[in-house]
């Protein structure tokens, strides 16, 4: 026991430390407050945390009980309040008492006497997060709960019928920040430190604080990866793995929140890795689980423009962004795209089409399917649908006249290989549109009837019958001479016999 004065910082005060520890008779001199501390107690108030206001009220009537003399000097600062009290220690040669393991570590480098209190663990994580639970959630006034299950499938457990308080709600999170901190820069790292949130990555655990007035009460949210996955434990077709390989370069991972997005993108990264790519990632905030072979950039932490620039510099094989949300994002995502870069975006989406669209209308539809050549949805933790996206020039779905040929993109479904969307632009809109089949069994008789339009002008061609639609296979060097000489006479044709036509040069 030191005998001297002690100064304690606001992290003392809040989770009543302080006051334990003159009741226990471990502080027996004089305890100074800053007025700076106060005056953070008191701004905090104002937006409902009164964890400091009780933590004073209650430093007061521990020093009548024992007796001590509690005072209360120093000038209100804008400086970092966690600065001024240091220097104020300093400045009197008291001791500082804190609960905060980085104010402790700075204190004792620069030879101010250290009362550093942990508080009493009450959650362990590890004992907490036993098989099937997703996510823990605690919020003062309720109850602690746990999300059990896996995507798709899940409910809520109660842990304990009691509600908790906010100092039970700080004294957690105090514990969480001393984890944290031991291991910060190693298994550990903070991505968002504001007044409001707070977003830490705890190994493999995320956590997300929210405080007042940003939230209407204290809350914690703890999440932790269920299972980690490689590529083969989706059990993929053969030539979705061959696309994947060979061809996919701008693909959208999509799907509803929890339906296993980041843990598919995840796989995915690993997998280009094994395959020798060069892999970088764009997360916010960084929580995939890879190899440290992997390069992981925040996006948080990013100033504006770095990471267009880093990544255009570098030019890795592959850039996973998980996830993309604001105009920014899509930016990168395009701009990269155009560089050359294979890019993997995960976004929401609560069907295919509304992932395309989030893109689509941000680019000339005439270059979409070179920046998105491949979508993959995921639902309940599965690969259920699987889209390729090709441009073609044709008489789009739903128009009939031969002069209404224009860039359309082919939405097909990778497993059939059938056309169910189209899109391109009609006037300034952009249409979307589902494609049904409509051939009824005249296969051979229509593959003649314009076999013989074809062959009159073009020496090579190929003709497939896809559903209701035939598509017209022409060598590049041929295709001018089939827009002038064909195009019109096939498209009449086809309108009398309610066939969509879809040409492309090979």
């Amino acid at each position: 026991m030191i005998l001297n004065s002690y100064v304690p910082d606001e992290s003392a005060i809040s989770l009543k430390v302080v006051s334990r520890l003159v009741r226990e008779g471990k502080v027996c001199c004089k305890i100074i407050v800053h007025n700076a501390t106060v005056s953070s107690i008191e701004a905090k108030a104002k937006i409902g945390n009164l964890s400091g206001i009780n933590g004073l009220k209650d430093l007061r009537e521990a020093c009548a009980e024992k007796n001590l003399k509690l005072e209360y000097a120093g000038n209100p600062s804008e400086d970092d309040v966690n600065y001024v009290t240091r220097e104020f220690a300093r400045s009197i040669q008291a001791s500082i008492i804190t609960c905060n393991p980085i104010m402790a570590k700075m204190s004792e480098a620069l030879g101010i006497r250290t009362v550093f209190e942990s508080t009493s663990p009450s959650i362990y994580l590890d004992e907490v997060f036993t098989e099937g639970v997703m996510s823990l959630h605690l919020k003062e006034k309720l109850p602690p709960r746990v999300k059990r299950g896996h995507p798709g499938r899940w409910f809520f457990e109660k842990l304990s019928e009691t509600p908790l308080s906010r100092e039970e709600l700080e004294s957690i999170l105090a514990q969480l920040m001393e984890q944290t901190y031991s291991s910060l820069g190693e298994d550990a790292f903070i991505e968002v430190d504001k007044m409001s949130a707070t977003i830490i990555q705890l190994k493999d655990f995320r956590i997300v604080v929210t405080r007042p007035p940003f939230s209407d009460g204290l809350e914690i949210t703890i999440t932790r990866p269920m299972l980690k996955r490689s590529l083969e434990d989706y059990h993929l077709p053969s030539q979705v793995l061959a696309r994947l390989k060979e061809q996919a370069e701008g693909i959208l991972v999509a799907g509803p929140p929890g339906m296993g997005k980041s843990t598919f993108a995840q796989a995915l990264a690993e997998h280009y890795n094994s395959l020798g790519k060069v892999v970088k990632t764009i997360e916010s905030p960084r929580d995939l689980d890879l190899p440290p072979d992997i390069t992981q950039y925040s996006k948080r932490a990013a100033k504006e423009g770095e990471l267009h620039d880093v990544l255009l510099l570098s030019r890795p094989d592959y850039t996973i962004f998980d996830e993309m949300r604001g105009e920014d994002d899509f930016k990168i995502f395009i701009d990269l795209r155009f560089a050359g870069i294979g890019m993997v975006g995960v976004l929401h989406g609560t069907n295919p089409m509304d992932a395309i669209r989030r893109i689509a209308h941000k680019v000339d539809v005439g270059v979409l399917a070179s920046i998105v050549d491949t979508l993959i949805f995921m639902d309940k933790g599965l690969a259920s649908q699987i889209y390729t996206l090709e441009m073609t020039v044709k008489v789009p779905a739903g128009l009939r006249r031969e002069d209404l040929s224009r860039p359309t993109v082919l939405v097909k479904n990778l497993f059939t290989g059938k056309v169910e969307y189209e899109l391109y632009v009609f006037g300034e809109r952009t249409f979307f549109v589902p494609v049904k089949a409509s051939w009824r069994g005249r296969d051979d008789k229509q593959k003649v009837i314009f076999s013989q339009i074809l062959s009159r002008h073009l020496d090579s061609f190929d003709l497939d019958l896809d559903g209701g639609t035939l598509k017209i296979l022409i060598p590049q060097d041929e295709f001018k001479t089939y827009l002038k000489k064909c195009q019109k006479r096939v498209l009449k044709t086809a309108r009398r016999s309610n066939i969509e036509i879809e040409a492309a040069p090979i």
